[in-house]
């Protein structure tokens, strides 16, 4: 048995002091949007209170897809490190960017820098998309759909680099028999989001997953849990989002919760159950929101 906890989109919190020429980009309306709206929506003590949930299950592994920081100042990324290293050892969780984390031209660079250990595959000399993280029964594949954009858009994609790389990666290890974790931070489910925050890739993403197949693609972005199936190799894959781990409850998105999943059985025989642990009510503990299994 493996469990594997998901949490997305903490959007660390409070900002940092940001200078004036820090603001002559896109991050202008962020940080207007910042004090006007999301400084209410994202609260680090609902991320505290929903970590130290996290470390009580005591999972084998911790997935986080994205957008751990909100204007993507330097200050932020550095403090976003800090966060991860007491999260947990990078041997046991992984992270990707959201488009968040590429905020701003550069960005994306810095986020590669400071969170490497968290974001590097087991062979890898550097932090390299897709990445491979061999866990034993489970593999956990890391893919990068974040890229600074033009303000009013928070799209996403994958260049064909990436996605002739994540081929060859599900292929390889579909062979290995391992069950296949694919983590990205945009959702390839199109029907869920607007046009201005879609992966713009997702037909070809949907392809590569139904030629070589995946047991279980992760995401975040939408601020809201989320269940579908696609089409893969072997039957469906279940394509699974998480809620915000900072919204407390009360706000227009719903409250935070992280994921939790138990993997078990051997290729052709995988099983995987669900549960989500979150928030419904304030000032309340966070509970058992859902229970289903996924597989077998």
């Amino acid at each position: 048995m493996f469990t594997l906890a998901h949490l997305s989109d903490p959007h660390l919190g409070p900002l940092p002091r940001v200078a004036l020429n820090q603001l002559m980009s896109k991050r202008i309306l962020g940080y207007i949007n910042w004090h006007s709206n999301r400084q209410r929506v994202h609260r680090p003590e609902v991320v505290k209170d929903l970590i130290d949930n996290v470390h009580a299950a005591a999972p084998d592994h911790i997935a986080v897809t994205g957008d751990l920081v909100n204007l993507a100042l330097p200050e932020e990324i550095t403090a976003a490190r800090a966060w991860l290293d007491k999260l947990g050892d990078p041997e046991h969780v992984t992270v990707i960017p959201g488009n968040h984390d590429a905020y701003v031209p550069g960005a994306l660079t810095q986020t590669r820098y400071h969170w490497r250990p968290y974001m590097m595959g087991d062979s890898d000399a550097g932090v390299s998309f897709p990445f491979v993280r061999d866990r034993g029964l489970v593999a956990i594949v890391g893919v990068n759909s974040a890229k600074a954009t033009a303000p009013f858009r928070a799209t996403g994609h994958l260049s064909q680099r990436q996605l002739g790389e994540l081929r060859d990666r599900l292929r390889t290890l579909g062979e290995a028999k391992k069950f296949r974790v694919v983590l990205l931070h945009h959702p390839p489910a199109p029907q869920f989001v607007l046009k201005s925050a879609r992966l713009v890739e997702a037909d070809e993403f949907l392809e590569v997953i139904r030629d070589e197949g995946a047991e279980l693609v992760l995401h975040g972005h939408m601020h809201s849990g989320s269940l579908v199936y696609v089409e893969g190799k072997h039957g469906e894959v279940p394509v699974v989002g998480v809620p915000s781990a900072s919204n407390p409850p009360g706000n227009t998105h719903p409250a935070a919760a992280f994921n939790l999943y138990r993997i078990s059985g051997r290729q052709g025989a995988f099983r995987c159950h669900m549960t989500s642990v979150g928030y419904t009510e304030a000032n309340t503990p966070a509970r058992l929101i859902a229970d289903k299994q996924l597989l077998g």
